[in-house]
C-alpha cells in the first residue's frame, strides 16, 4: 500500500504560474491564498481532441457606499489669459455657499473669498507672469473645480 501511495505522488502534476504578485488575506469570514498574474497554462492535446487548463482569476472593481446627490454647478474663469482682472462665472447658483482659493504652481495660497453672485472678479494685475490655480470649494471644503490660469 505504502509503495502504491509513493508511486502515485511521483505521477501527480501540479499547476506552474508565474505571478506578478500574491499572498494571504486573513478576515474574520476565514482565509483566502490569492495571485495576480498568472500567465502560465498548459495545452493536453489527445486523439479527441485538445483542452488547455491553468487558471483564471478574474476581478471586479466595485464601489460601495452611500452615493451623494452632489448639487450640478456649472463654472467657467475668462478670460484665461488673463491680464488684470479674472471673471469666474457660476451658471447657476444655487444656496450652497462656494469659496475660491488662487494659488501658485506649488500650491501656495495667493488668495480666496467668497463667491455671491453669479459674477466674481479676481484682481491679477499685482501676480507675476506664471501659471496659477483656482480651486473652487463647496461649504463641506471639498473641492468642486479646479482652473488653470495663465497670467501674461
Amino acid at each position: 500500500m505504502l509503495l502504491a501511495g509513493l508511486l502515485c505522488v511521483g505521477l501527480a502534476q501540479a499547476q506552474e504560474s508565474v505571478n506578478s504578485t500574491g499572498g494571504n488575506a486573513i478576515g474574520s469570514g476565514g482565509t483566502v491564498a490569492y495571485s495576480i498574474g498568472q500567465v502560465v497554462y498548459t495545452t493536453n492535446t489527445g486523439s479527441n481532441g485538445s483542452v488547455a487548463q491553468g487558471v483564471q482569476q478574474p476581478y471586479e472593481i466595485l464601489t460601495v457606499g452611500i452615493n451623494e446627490n452632489e448639487p450640478k454647478i456649472s463654472l467657467s474663469v475668462f478670460p484665461n489669459p488673463v491680464a488684470d482682472n479674472l471673471i469666474l462665472q457660476v451658471n447657476e447658483l444655487e444656496q450652497s455657499t462656494l469659496n475660491f482659493q488662487l494659488c501658485d504652481a506649488q500650491g501656495k495660497q495667493i488668495s480666496k473669498g467668497q463667491i455671491i453672485a453669479k459674477q466674481t472678479q479676481i484682481n491679477t494685475a499685482s501676480l507675476a507672469t506664471a501659471t496659477y490655480f483656482i480651486h473652487v470649494i463647496n461649504q463641506e471644503n471639498k473641492n468642486v473645480q479646479t482652473f488653470k490660469i495663465i497670467k501674461n
